[in-house]
């Protein structure tokens, strides 16, 4: 019997895919591949989290809730 390798899959929740294709102009991404190489991420890393985290400021600023954050859960003192 073959053993498979690698990573085990990913939940729904977790797992990322949808694709955004994005035009720029070539010294675009050369800067946005030196940013994230200084930030030590792959380039669709960074893209990403640089992403979320305008959004999600410019959800809260407009008393909007951010999808992609979990649910805050309410514990229960006894």
């Amino acid at each position: 019997m073959k053993v498979k390798r690698g990573a085990p899959p990913k939940s729904q929740e977790v797992a990322k895919t949808s694709l955004v294709q994005l035009r720029l102009n070539a010294t675009e991404k050369a800067a946005f591949q030196q940013a994230a190489a200084i930030d030590g991420k792959k380039l669709s890393e960074w893209i990403r989290d640089r992403l979320r985290g305008c959004s999600r400021e410019e959800l809260e600023s407009h008393g909007q809730s951010v999808p992609f954050l979990p649910k805050p859960t309410l514990k229960v003192r006894e």
